[in-house]
C-alpha cells in the first residue's frame, strides 16, 4: 500500500510539472508582451469610500462616482495601470451582478486609459469575512477593515475548495480575452497572517485552476518575503515577474537587478512606505532605469487608513504629520505636491 501512495504522489508531481511546462508562457513571449505595454505606474486602488474589497463589490456601496472621479486623478498624473483586489465571497453572494459590476469597473478604467492588475486571492489582515454591511474603520488603525480571501476556515480545510475553483475558474473564463485587464495577480502575499507553508496547497490550486483557462493575459504571484519553497513556486510559475518591496532604494535596486537575470519582465506591484524610505522621489528612478514596473500601496486617503503604518496606531485618529501610504486626499488635492511633480515629469509619455 505505501509503495502504492508513493507511486500515486509521484506520477501526480510529473502531471503537475508537464501542466506548468505547458501553460507558463516562455520567457520570450513574456517579454514581447511587455515591450507592448509602455512603462507601467500606478497604485493599488480602492475607491476612499471602501473599507475593504467587498464594500467596493457588492451591489450597495459600489461606488462609481467616486471610482470615475479617483481614476481621473491618476490619468492626470501619468499613470496607466491599477492594482485591484477581487474577493470570492462577493462573487458567491451575487455571481452575474459581480461580473457586471466588474465589467463595468473595467469600463470606467477604460476611459481613463488605465489597464488593470486584478487580485484573486489575498492572505492579509483580517481572517473572517462576511457579506453585507462592512464594519466603520477603526480610528488611526491601518487597514482595519480589510479581509483576506478566502477566509481563515476555507484556507484551512481543501474539502470547501469547491466553490473556490468554480469561482477562479468563472472569472478567468469570464474575462480571458478583455483587452482591458493588464494581468492576473492569482495570490497575494501567500503564507502572510502566519500561514506560511499551510499556504503552498492553495497556491498550487490557484495555479492549476488558471492553467486549465490559461487565460490571454499574463497570470503572476509576487513574491514577498524569505521563504524558499514559496519564492521557488511563485518564481517558476509566473509568466511575468512580480515582486514587492518596501525597502530602501539601494535594496530595491539589488532585488530589481537580481530578479531580472531569470529573463522575464519585472513588476513591483506595492512599495512605497514613507516612514521606511521607499518614496516616489527615490524609488521612481530606479524603476524607470530598469524599465521595471511600479505600482505603489495606496491611492485617496480614504476608509482604509492606510496613511497610518502598520504597527503604529494613532487611537485619537489624528492624521500623521508623514503618510504611510497613498498620494491624494479625498478633495483631489496631494499631501505632497512635490511627489505629484516627480510622478508627472517621470510618466509625461503616459498622459
Amino acid at each position: 500500500m505505501k509503495k502504492i501512495l508513493l507511486f500515486i504522489i509521484s506520477c501526480s508531481l510529473v502531471l503537475f510539472s508537464f501542466s506548468q511546462h505547458l501553460a507558463i508562457w516562455s520567457k520570450e513571449k513574456a517579454n514581447t508582451w511587455y515591450s507592448q505595454q509602455g512603462w507601467l505606474v500606478g497604485s493599488n486602488f480602492l475607491p476612499s469610500t471602501a473599507i475593504n474589497q467587498l464594500e467596493m463589490w457588492q451591489a450597495d456601496t459600489f461606488d462609481t462616482a467616486t471610482i470615475n472621479k479617483e481614476l481621473g486623478w491618476a490619468q492626470d498624473i501619468g499613470m496607466n495601470v491599477m492594482r485591484v483586489y477581487l474577493h470570492d465571497i462577493a462573487w458567491q453572494a451575487d455571481k452575474s451582478g459581480f461580473k457586471k459590476r466588474m465589467n463595468e469597473f473595467l469600463s470606467i478604467a477604460a476611459k481613463h486609459r488605465i489597464k488593470i492588475l486584478f487580485t484573486i486571492f489575498d492572505d492579509c489582515w483580517n481572517p473572517d469575512a462576511k457579506a453585507g454591511k462592512q464594519p466603520d474603520p477603526k480610528p488611526g488603525v491601518h487597514n482595519s477593515g480589510w479581509v483576506r480571501s478566502p477566509n481563515m476556515a476555507v484556507h484551512n480545510d481543501s474539502t470547501k475548495w469547491d466553490y473556490l475553483e468554480h469561482y477562479v475558474k468563472d472569472i478567468l473564463t469570464s474575462f480571458k480575452n478583455d483587452q482591458r485587464i493588464l494581468m492576473w495577480d492569482l495570490y497575494n502575499e501567500p503564507g502572510n497572517s502566519g500561514y506560511n507553508l499551510t499556504s503552498m496547497p492553495l497556491l498550487k490550486k490557484i495555479f492549476q485552476w488558471a492553467w486549465t483557462i490559461r487565460p490571454s493575459q499574463p497570470l503572476t504571484c509576487a513574491t514577498w518575503y524569505d521563504n524558499k519553497a514559496l519564492n521557488e513556486f511563485q518564481l517558476a510559475s509566473s509568466d511575468v515577474i512580480t515582486i514587492h518591496n518596501y525597502n530602501d532604494s539601494a535594496n530595491l535596486e539589488k532585488e530589481l537587478q537580481e530578479k531580472l537575470k531569470l529573463g522575464r519582465p519585472v513588476i513591483c506591484s506595492e512599495y512605497m512606505a514613507r516612514t521606511r524610505n521607499s518614496r516616489f522621489e527615490t524609488h521612481l528612478p530606479v524603476f524607470k532605469k530598469y524599465n521595471a514596473g511600479a505600482i505603489n500601496w495606496g491611492f485617496v486617503s480614504g476608509k482604509s487608513n492606510t496613511i497610518y503604518q502598520w504597527d503604529t496606531p494613532i487611537p485619537d485618529g489624528s492624521e500623521p504629520k508623514l503618510w504611510f501610504h497613498d498620494i491624494f486626499r479625498k478633495d483631489g488635492t496631494p499631501f505632497d505636491k512635490n511627489e505629484i511633480d516627480v510622478i508627472r515629469q517621470l510618466t509625461k509619455r503616459n498622459r
